[in-house]
C-alpha cells in the first residue's frame, strides 16, 4: 500500500516542547521518517508547544498537576488539527490518552539508566554526610533517601541545562539525570556515572520516545509504521500496565523497569513513601506477549504487600 508523503507544500507538523532535549527528541523522529521514505528536512515542520510544566519552574510538579503539564497544551494542538504528531518522553506520559488520540509508536529505547552527577568524586556510594541531592523526581528522591537518610534531598526542577547550572552554582552537592537524555544531547562532556539498575530502578518508560497522533489518521498511522520499534513496545506494554494498574502518577513514587532476553520478559518493580521510610520490590518473569498481564500482575502483589495507608500522600 503507497502511502502519501508530506511534501515540503504540505509539511508534516510535529508538535514537541522547546527545550534542548525535547528537540533532539523531534529531530530524531523527523530524521527517521526522512530516512524511512527519502524525504528532504522541508517536508516536516517543528512546532514547539509551551506547556505548564514548562512555564512553572519554581514548584514542584506534585503541586501545579503531576505529570499532564508536559502534555496537556501539546495534546490539545493534535486534537485541534494545529500539528499532526507529537513526541513525547515517555516517562512522562500519563497512562491514559485523551479522547480521539493514540499512542502506539515508539522510537528504539536508549540507555535506561539514571546518572549520578556529581562535581567531587566517589560516585553514588561516596556522597558525602548530610550532602544536598538535588532532584525534582519523587522517584529519586525516595530510593536515595532509601539509601541515604542522613542526605538532604533538595527540589531541582528545570531541564538538563538548568539543573546542570544549578549544581555549578552550588544549589546542590550531587544530581540525577538520565542517561537517555545526555546521550541524545551528545553532553560527553559531562562527567556522570550511569546508576546500575541494581542499585536505583528507573522510572517507568524511561530511555523511551512516544510518537502520538489521532486515532481517525489512517496516513499518518502508516506513516508512523515505518519507524515504529516492537521491542521497545512490547517491554512499554509491560511496564504501562504495571504503571497503569498502580494509578501511577507524580504523586507517587514507582520505578519499573522490564527487560527481555531469549524471548522471557523480566519485570521489575518498586514502590516507596516519599520519605524514604519504606520501599517494597519485586519482579515477574514469563513469556514476552503476556507482558501487560504480568505488568497488572505484579502491580497488585505490590499492592497487596504495601496494605492501608502505603498510599497516603496521594
Amino acid at each position: 500500500m503507497s502511502v502519501a508523503r508530506p511534501t515540503p507544500s504540505a509539511p508534516l507538523r510535529i508538535g514537541t516542547r522547546g527545550s534542548p532535549l525535547a528537540l533532539a527528541q523531534a529531530h530524531e523522529t523527523r530524521d527517521r521518517l526522512m530516512a524511512a521514505f527519502d524525504l528532504p528536512v522541508e517536508a516536516f515542520e517543528i512546532s514547539v508547544i509551551q506547556t505548564t510544566g514548562d512555564r512553572v519552574q519554581d514548584r514542584a510538579l506534585r503541586e501545579i498537576g503531576g505529570k499532564g503539564l508536559f502534555t496537556r497544551e501539546i495534546e490539545q494542538a493534535l486534537v485541534q488539527g494545529g500539528i499532526d504528531i507529537a513526541v513525547h518522553s515517555m516517562k512522562d506520559m500519563p497512562v491514559l490518552q485523551p479522547a480521539g488520540l493514540v499512542l502506539e509508536c515508539y522510537l528504539p529505547r536508549e540507555d535506561v539508566r539514571d546518572a549520578f552527577v556529581c562535581l567531587t568524586p566517589g560516585g553514588i556510594h561516596g556522597i558525602p554526610t548530610g550532602a544536598k541531592v538535588g532532584t525534582s523526581s519523587l522517584r529519586r528522591g525516595a530510593q536515595i533517601r532509601v539509601k541515604r537518610p542522613d542526605v538532604e534531598v533538595v527540589e531541582f526542577r528545570g531541564n538538563v541545562q538548568t539543573r546542570l547550572r544549578k549544581l555549578a552554582d552550588g544549589v546542590a552537592h550531587c544530581t540525577f539525570l538520565a542517561m537517555a537524555g545526555l546521550n541524545r544531547l551528545n553532553m560527553t562532556q559531562v562527567q556522570a556515572e550511569a546508576v546500575d539498575p541494581d542499585d536505583m530502578l528507573p522510572a517507568v518508560a524511561q530511555g523511551a520516545i512516544g510518537i502520538e497522533r489521532r486515532a481517525d489518521d489512517m496516513r499518518v498511522a502508516a506513516l508512523l509504521e515505518a519507524i515504529h520499534d516492537r521491542p521497545t513496545a512490547e517491554r512499554l506494554v509491560c511496564e504501562r500496565a504495571f504503571l497503569a494498574t498502580l494509578d501511577g502518577s507524580c504523586e507517587t513514587p514507582i520505578a519499573g523497569l522490564a527487560e527481555v532476553a531469549g524471548g522471557t520478559l523480566r519485570m521489575r518493580g518498586e514502590i516507596l513513601r516519599p520519605d524514604g521510610s519504606e520501599a517494597l520490590a519485586d519482579e515477574i518473569s514469563g513469556p514476552v506477549a503476556d507482558g501487560a498481564a504480568m505488568g497488572e500482575t505484579l502491580a497488585g502483589r505490590l499492592l497487596e504487600r504495601a496494605g492501608a495507608g502505603f498510599f497516603d500522600w496521594r
